[in-house]
């Protein structure tokens, strides 16, 4: 499994939640669904609130169903602010344990931010 530092420029708060979730694989509010084959999650989020930080190692891909904005912080340091339409789709067919990522989402938008994620459970 890869394994990150923490990036430097994450304020105490960030970074404490950053080293003790950085192997979480709750990727959403609620898993809804397992099957052999896959998992499915709901994601909300109201205004101000955030998903801390997990990890992403398995082929996923998610669908937002409200417009909304969102920002992530990454391992590698990013801070990303995102605008989403109900609707956008994202796929990630690649990922592996050696390939993860690790990130949070806040919502900073004014309205609540809703999205439905299916990780596939490939290889397990």
């Amino acid at each position: 499994m890869k394994h990150f530092a923490t990036p430097t420029d994450f304020d105490p708060d960030m970074a404490a939640d950053f080293v003790a979730n950085q192997t979480s694989r709750r990727i959403g509010s609620s898993l809804v669904l397992e099957t052999q084959v896959m998992l499915v999650w709901h994601l909300r989020l109201a205004p101000g609130e955030r998903l801390g930080f997990h990890r992403h190692e398995r082929p996923y891909f998610w669908s937002v169903v409200t417009d909304g904005r969102a920002r992530s912080r990454y391992d590698d340091g990013r801070v990303l602010d995102r605008i989403y339409a109900a609707g956008d789709t994202a796929y990630f067919p690649d990922l592996t344990p050696d390939t993860a990522f690790v990130h949070d989402i806040e919502n900073v938008g004014d309205g609540e931010l809703v999205f439905v994620t299916v990780e596939f459970k490939a290889g397990e």
